[in-house]
């Protein structure tokens, strides 16, 4: 596991304790960008597409603590656009730190050299640092030569001043099994804590839409990248959406999850898709019809999606809300995820209820 204890319990105890309480509807997850531009135009990321006058404006430190306060997640990322390019992004962490909020700062590590020693190491802050796969891979993906030596330079620096440091790393059509393979190998060697890893979804304005997977493309990649993983690999996610990439335990969306928060307010309804904008996030959770969104919707903007946005909630949420589950995890955590198989499991009939604190999680029957 790429994940602090500490942050474990925190995560753990705040799930149990929605439950306790009889919450439905709870997020892991803030994803708070605090701009959309950036000094990279990622093939599929369609971020800068917004017009300039917007791309020009950043959330003030006091609407980042406000919208942190009234979400109350535990976790905390902060993608963008590169975050590194907001004038008070060194105010923002502190603010979030000082919360005991559990910070990612994803960045592509372009600046991050230039502006380390804005930023104190703490348990409670984590580079994100991008990466697409190895130095080729990821160079074409951000559409810029020598990005990923700049990356690696800045991820070494990072770890020697004591920081944690985790990549996020999104898979398109056109990824290499092994190279994704020897990208793991290279960054455990280099002292990173946990690695992301997640195919990409289908942004509308992204540049390059030949790039992105189809659900049964992303099963068959992911065996292949996952497949018999090494014990020395370390994940910044859980064991059963690991095993939900390689189709190997069944998970449905939450979309309220990891909702995110910008320059509009309250995107409706999750992360990858926008469908206007809400003023609260209480107004978020009440006006939004949820049935309408996940595979089992229907929703053709859903139909291939398995981004770790919605669906690593899913999995948190599962692994402490049942026995089976559970035992899958602590099963993968002690012999390394990929070194055990279930079969794929078909979702039931009527997978579309809303029962339960979270939506539509169905789990397999497990073989002794």
């Amino acid at each position: 596991m790429g994940v602090p204890i500490s942050q474990m319990w925190t995560v753990a105890s705040y799930v149990l304790g929605k439950r306790l309480r009889g919450i439905k509807r709870y997020p892991l997850v803030l994803m708070l960008e605090p701009l959309f531009r950036c000094n990279l135009a990622c093939a599929g990321c369609g971020k800068i597409q917004y017009p300039a006058d917007i791309l020009k404006q950043n959330l003030t430190p006091e609407q980042c603590f406000k919208a942190v306060d009234e979400c109350g997640a535990p976790l905390v990322s902060i993608p963008g656009g590169e975050p590194l390019l907001h004038p008070q992004i060194d105010e923002i962490v502190a603010g979030l730190v000082a919360r005991k909020k559990y910070v990612y700062l994803c960045t592509n590590a372009i600046l991050l050299e230039k502006h380390i020693d804005r930023f104190q190491p703490s348990k409670y802050l984590s580079f994100s640092v991008h990466l697409d796969g190895p130095r080729e891979e990821h160079d074409f993906a951000v559409c810029r030569e020598g990005v990923y030596d700049v990356a690696i330079s800045a991820i070494k620096l990072a770890v020697a001043k004591g920081f944690r440091v985790t990549t996020n790393t999104t898979v398109y059509n056109n990824a290499d099994p092994n190279a994704m393979r020897e990208m793991f190998d290279t960054l455990m060697g280099y002292g990173v804590e946990g690695m992301m890893i997640s195919p990409g979804y289908q942004y509308e304005k992204a540049p390059s839409q030949e790039l992105f997977l189809q659900r049964n493309q992303t099963v068959n990649l992911f065996q292949r990248i996952l497949g018999n993983a090494k014990k020395s690999w370390r994940f910044n996610l859980s064991p059963l959406f690991l095993e939900f990439l390689k189709g190997k335990w069944d998970l449905e969306c939450t979309p309220w999850g990891m909702p995110a928060y910008n320059l509009f307010g309250w995107q409706k309804p999750c992360y990858l898709l926008n469908e206007g904008y809400c003023e609260t996030f209480q107004e978020l959770l009440d006006t939004t019809d949820w049935s309408k969104y996940g595979r089992a919707s229907g929703n053709p903007k859903c139909a291939d999606c398995m981004v770790h946005c919605g669906y690593e909630a899913t999995a948190v949420a599962a692994t402490f809300g049942s026995l089976p589950a559970f035992s899958r995890v602590v099963k993968l955590t002690v012999l390394g995820t990929g070194r055990e198989t279930v079969p794929p499991h078909e979702p039931p009939e009527d997978s579309n209820n809303d029962s339960g604190d979270i939506r539509n999680i169905r789990l397999p029957v497990l073989s002794s």
